[in-house]
């Protein structure tokens, strides 16, 4: 008897009211990544380290602004595309794969990644959401 393991994806998205450039820009330049990586007001992410391109790797500091939890949130890249696409794969093994979809002065942004084991993918869902909501308010804020 053969059994088989798939990963489950979970993808979140949004629709940021700026173009392509200024939502890439924001999503990758590490002083803009300090500003929405938190998925709740009482957590921000005090340091980000960014080597956009394949084989380069990113660290992004996460902290409870009480100080009474923290972890990093890093990677290497496994793709670029500049204003269009980035492919990474997280310390633990898993893919994420986020795409920037240019609709005139407006720009969809989808992640698709693997679920961990151990959270509720709901949970996890609720999570990557909410930051990219985050992300979102930031970007439009920026303009």
């Amino acid at each position: 008897m053969t059994t088989t393991n798939k990963v489950k994806e979970i993808t979140v998205e949004t629709t940021i009211n700026a173009p392509v450039e200024k939502v890439w820009e924001c999503y990758t330049n590490p002083k803009h990544v300090t500003q929405w990586n938190h998925a709740s007001d009482d957590w921000h992410s005090p340091k980000a380290e960014n080597d956009l391109r394949p084989g380069g790797k990113f660290n992004y500091r996460m902290e409870a602004k009480d100080g009474s939890f923290g972890f990093d949130f890093g990677g290497v890249y496994d793709e670029v595309k500049q204003n269009r696409r980035i492919r990474y794969t997280i310390g633990d093994g898993r893919h994420v794969d986020v795409k920037f979809e240019e609709a005139g002065n407006k720009t969809k942004v989808v992640t698709i990644f693997e679920a961990e084991s151990v959270n509720d993918p709901e949970m996890q869902r609720g999570g990557w959401q909410a930051i990219l909501d985050n992300f979102k308010k930031h970007v439009e804020t920026e303009l």
